[in-house]
């Protein structure tokens, strides 16, 4: 492909990626945060069997900082011992994807992905949950409502 292909597909790209987060629930933010660190240790990975040293410690970079900022943004007093649990796995991605990266070690990498797949599964799920849970109280709201009277401004 050409440069001008290249940049366009690009622009693309980040349009299609500023419109997502500009209308994603925080659910879908937390998902699509996974589906990016995800994407890039998948690269990184096929980077790492190729031999492309840079690009892969790129990748896991860019990773481990969408990891970290999951981290970060834990809410320790609502989510008890679900927080400090998912600290601690984030902590342990981060230390097991600098130690793949230092050794090239894609096993290391697959099993970061492998628990954050897991992590994003549970997130579809309280998603979903979310969605119907919205469906049935707008089901609710309109349960056994005919036909309204139109309104009259009339005294």
């Amino acid at each position: 492909m050409s440069d001008a292909v290249n940049r366009a597909l690009s622009a693309y790209s980040t349009v299609d990626l500023e419109s997502a987060v500009n209308s994603a629930s925080p659910v879908q933010l937390i998902l699509l945060l996974y589906d990016g660190a995800i994407s890039a240790l998948a690269t990184a990975k096929g980077h790492m069997q190729e031999m492309q040293f840079a690009e892969k410690g790129r990748l896991i970079s860019k990773a481990t900082g969408i990891i970290e900022g999951l981290r970060a943004v834990l809410d320790f007093q609502r989510g008890g011992d679900i927080a400090k649990s998912l600290n601690d796995l984030y902590e342990y991605m981060k230390h097991r994807l600098s130690v793949a990266n230092l050794k090239n070690d894609p096993e290391g990498v697959a099993e970061v992905m492998r628990l954050l797949n897991e992590l994003r599964g549970a997130w579809v799920i309280l998603e979903d949950g979310d969605r119907l849970r919205a469906a049935a109280e707008m089901s609710k709201l309109t349960q056994g409502q005919g036909p309204r009277e139109p309104l009259s401004l009339r005294a």
